[in-house]
């Protein structure tokens, strides 16, 4: 490890790091539930005396038996996400159910809450340092928010509520994966495969070798189904697709029936009105405000109105333009769901000479990679080291080490970056461990980072487009706000304990970078020569970020407003697609055909955290464009204001009020001004 230090701190972390290839999980809901029982007896002898309760007694305690069951399944929650199996997927299930009524013990045990009580109520409070303060306030609400207040019947049918939503949200996502990787469609003529780019030929082709099938064939995977649908001329493949992916789980399309998630979905939000109801909140969008920076439901309606708003004239001549073009241009004279993006692409390269196929010679992975960390350098005064020998679930994974400037590593990161067969799609960061001062040891932030982009075929590297980058400094910017974290309390280090709506801050933010001339000089290089995107392609691209933004904006608060209004109107007679439609109805400008079943796979409300959440992306869009229009004033590599966002926002983590933190940043509260102008809807 170059020049970096072999800190105490970071042996212990390496020690703990999972040994992926001895996991093994025939018998892993056994030793859950050991672990579980012994939890219990414990908890009965930490609660045992609450008058006599210190943070030491029962706090400290309490974060050690956390750790124990991160450790235990922690890893193999994240194989079942990045290498799922049969014999993974119905143990995971089993000890998640099991985890799950563990949990709602916990909110409602009512000797534990005493403690924390005690505590709050008692001398120790007021020495306590803000982060313990904070882990004992947020404990007390989600007491609240538990049913301890509850009698007994309600809170066994809040525990019940909560096990099985855990159980759905598994299952809507299984079935979406299953739906996903269920539908292939070979092509065995070349030429109908015109327009697509070379690379994603090749991984056709490679699919195809793989099922040992003739010629090539298409997959809804996202590396596949996203250039297939922004480059395939012939408009019945496209067609083809778009149906099977936008019909996904559901009652409709080439696979219908199979794996449909409707019933699943109305179960998921029958329970979660139920368990709003139970805890006192007129509707499931109310309760999740308890923990986020809105202060109403209807302030968050209001938001997304305002924004769709702002957009709709815009967004309406975005379109009109496009039909015109497709049809003065493409021959189109009716433009379809399956048509937009090919369309867009087509328009896009006619403007301004440029398509994302262009951009993708420019950024291998491999030089994206060094030149991300790079800039993550820059701004933040760290540095980056590859750490070899660490045992991975893949042999493409990569581990590495973020080190301070005293050359002591601070965090540690696994980077997974291609698609596969039974891995989740999506990019995403996850937790590995937390950062955690427990007695004499450290432990430092371990991240996940975890991507879908297109791999190595036939000895061709794998090249992103421009929106792959941005996608990549996405979660990258979570990762940072994980392991920048000098909160050595885990329920408030890092993202833990940062409102849902804040916490895409960091990683909105980041993805300024990937516009910035300076940046992309680090970020860029052609695969062949080695040179940076030219000053004409970055002109191009410059021009480009606005394009459709008007729609795009739209179609985030389609998303927004559909979720939103669905946990908050739903009830036993609400037609979840008739509530959609009436979204659209109000937002869109683009409408899909009456077939599509999109919320049958919508996994960020029904499988994640994004439940009556959704519009967080939009609230923390806000936040991160006026955090870096500070750097677009001061300089975008300036590191006296680098190391402000580093200080106030990535490292404090949910340990202070998230809007104390973005004032004390910035100085003022956050204004839209900053995304209007980005997006071109400033006038």
């Amino acid at each position: 490890m170059r020049g970096m230090k072999t800190t105490p701190a970071a042996r212990h972390t390496l020690a703990r790091l999972p040994r992926f290839a001895s996991l093994d999980p025939h018998d892993l809901d056994a030793r859950v539930n050991t672990l579980l029982d012994e939890h219990r007896e414990r908890l009965t002898a930490l609660t045992a005396q609450p008058d006599d309760a210190t943070w030491d007694s029962v706090m400290a305690p309490l974060e050690a038996m956390d750790d124990a069951l991160q450790q235990l399944f922690g890893p193999f929650s994240h194989l079942h996400g990045v290498a799922d199996s049969e014999a993974l997927r119905a143990v995971y299930n089993d000890c998640l159910a099991a985890i799950t009524t563990y949990s709602s013990e916990l909110a409602q045990h009512a000797g534990l809450a005493a403690c924390y009580r005690h505590v709050r109520d008692g001398a120790e409070y007021a020495t306590l340092p803000p982060a313990r303060g904070k882990v004992i306030d947020n404990a007390l609400r989600d007491f609240r928010l538990g049913g301890i207040d509850l009698p007994p019947a309600a809170q066994a049918r809040v525990k019940t509520l909560k096990v099985e939503l855990a159980r759905l949200a598994t299952r809507f996502e299984e079935n979406v994966l299953d739906a996903t990787q269920a539908f292939r469609l070979n092509i065995r003529d070349e030429s109908r495969l015109a327009g697509l780019p070379e690379g994603v030929k090749a991984l056709a082709r490679q699919n195809a070798e793989r099922a040992d099938e003739p010629g090539w064939t298409l997959t809804l995977d996202f590396p596949c189904f996203q250039p297939a649908m922004a480059h395939l001329d012939d408009r019945e493949l496209r067609h083809a697709l778009y149906e099977a992916y936008a019909t996904r789980a559901s009652d409709a399309g080439p696979l219908a029936g199979s794996h449909d998630n409707g019933e699943v979905m109305r179960e998921i939000l029958t329970r979660r009105q139920a368990l709003a109801r139970e805890l006192g909140y007129a509707d499931y969008a109310e309760l999740s405000l308890v923990t986020k920076m809105a202060p109403s439901t209807d302030a968050v309606i209001d938001f997304l109105r305002e924004l769709a708003a702002r957009a709709r004239p815009a967004g309406e001549r975005e379109l009109a333009e496009l039909r015109a073009f497709a049809a003065r241009e493409l021959g189109l004279e009716t433009l379809e769901a399956w048509d937009v993006g090919w369309a867009a692409e087509k328009l896009r390269k006619q403007r301004y000479d440029l398509s994302q196929e262009d951009l993708r010679p420019y950024f291998p992975v491999a030089h994206v990679i060094d030149g991300m960390l790079a800039v993550a350098a820059r701004v933040f005064g760290v540095r980056f080291e590859r750490i070899e020998d660490v045992e991975t679930w893949h042999p493409e994974v990569t581990f590495h080490a973020i080190v301070d400037d005293d050359d002591a590593p601070i965090g540690f990161f696994y980077l997974d970056l291609y698609a596969r067969e039974r891995k989740r799609p999506g990019a995403w960061m996850d937790e590995c461990l937390v950062r955690w001062q427990h007695g004499d040891s450290r432990q430092l932030p371990v991240a996940y980072l975890v991507c879908n982009f297109t791999p190595t075929v036939a000895g061709r590297p794998s090249l992103l487009t421009h929106d792959e980058v941005t996608t990549l400094f996405h979660e990258f910017g979570h990762g940072l706000h994980h392991m920048l974290t000098r909160i050595d309390r885990p329920a408030v280090a890092g993202i833990n304990g940062v409102p849902w709506d804040a916490v895409e801050l960091p990683s909105q933010f980041l993805e300024n970078w990937c516009w910035e001339r300076e940046a992309l000089d680090l970020i860029s290089a052609h695969h062949e020569h080695g040179e940076p995107l030219p000053d004409a392609l970055f002109e191009r691209l410059l021009e480009t970020r606005r394009f459709q933004a008007a729609m795009q904006t739209l179609r985030q608060v389609e998303f927004a407003l559909f979720d939103f209004r669905l946990h908050r109107e739903f009830d036993d007679d609400t037609d979840v697609q008739a509530l959609l439609d009436s979204v659209r109805a109000e937002v869109a400008v683009v409408t899909p055909p009456p077939w599509n079943r999109f919320q049958h796979s919508f996994a960020h409300i029904f499988a994640g955290g994004y439940a009556a959440g959704y519009y967080s992306y939009k609230w923390a869009e806000v936040l991160a464009a006026d955090a870096f229009a500070r750097f677009e004033e001061d300089g975008v590599f300036n590191t006296v204001t680098g190391r402000a966002f580093r200080e106030t926002i990535l490292e404090n983590g949910g340990a202070e009020d998230a809007m104390a933190l973005f004032k004390r940043f910035r100085g003022r509260e956050p204004r839209i001004d900053a995304l209007l102008r980005q997006a071109g809807l400033d006038a």
